[in-house]
């Protein structure tokens, strides 16, 4: 059972709050509050890229820590405490789907972390506990809204993390669905997010890595959230990333606000087709 006052948090405030130099999720303009750039768009309908062949630098950035690229995919490590290595898709989707392809990390109070996340903190969530092997967390925010308490939900999944298995998320207009395997897990209907109010719906960028929550440092509640206090002796601890999948529902230039609400009837997609690179499937590689 997990700590409910953290486990009802966006995973932007329970990292802040851990690792404040090294947060997977933030935002540096919301557009819900004041005027902020244009978002740069996925130009494509699909993007794959898989990590067996090396980095993709044009289309992801490093954004905490050190990536290594091994046969088995993109690797993500914690060797010692302040470790959180992530990476950050250099686009935004706008409705559509992301597979992850993936092994996550074991370890207590390692947690594992595939997410999508927008500009006004609207975030669709996979995350694993390195205690749960057998377990995969999903969760979701509109807005960084934490006024409801029913939105993590788990899910059984055989060895997360000696098997290698297929974790999507499939989100439209009027319902997001998580997917283990191509087996639907869970689904949310638009109107059952507080009224559609706290619905993710807005372009969000990919970010994946890895972090401690059960860093002795943390706070107790964290602590207890991720299954108990990190032992950094037994490190290392990793996540090895095969593939990742994209679809985007909405490829152009880039997205924009036209208003400050925050809703999908507001978002203006801009131009067609040249700003993200050519992804391995449209390469014929």
């Amino acid at each position: 059972m997990h700590f409910p006052s953290v486990s009802v948090l966006p995973l932007s405030l329970i990292l802040s709050a851990a690792i404040p130099a090294l947060a997977q999720t933030s935002t540096s303009c919301d557009p819900t509050k004041k005027s902020c750039p244009a978002d740069t768009a996925l130009s494509s309908s699909t993007y794959t890229h898989d990590f067996t062949k090396g980095a993709d630098d044009d289309n992801w950035k490093v954004t905490a820590g050190d990536i290594s690229y091994t046969s088995k995919g993109a690797e993500f490590t914690i060797n010692k405490a302040g470790d959180a290595p992530t990476i950050q898709s250099q686009w935004y989707i706008f409705f559509g789907s992301v597979s992850f392809i993936m092994t996550a990390a074991p370890g207590t109070g390692v947690v594992s972390s595939a997410i999508l996340e927008s500009d006004d903190l609207d975030e669709i969530d996979w995350e694993w506990l390195g205690g749960e092997p057998a377990n995969v967390q999903t969760n979701y925010f509109g807005k960084g809204n934490t006024t409801t308490h029913d939105r993590e939900a788990d899910a059984a999944v055989t060895d997360t993390q000696g098997t290698t298995h297929n974790y999507t998320i499939h989100w439209t207009s009027d319902s997001t669905s998580w997917l283990v395997d191509d087996k639907v897990v869970r689904t949310l209907q638009f109107a059952d997010a507080n009224g559609g109010s706290n619905y993710p719906q807005t372009p969000m960028n990919v970010r994946i890595g890895i972090w401690a929550g059960g860093d002795p440092n943390n706070a107790e509640g964290t602590i207890e959230w991720a299954g108990g206090e990190t032992d950094y002796s037994k490190a290392p601890y990793t996540m090895v990333l095969e593939k990742v999948e994209v679809r985007n529902e909405n490829p152009g230039s880039s997205y924009s606000y036209g208003d400050m609400t925050g809703g999908f009837e507001s978002i203006v997609t801009d131009g067609k087709g040249s700003n993200a690179k050519k992804s391995d499937t449209e390469e014929g590689t």
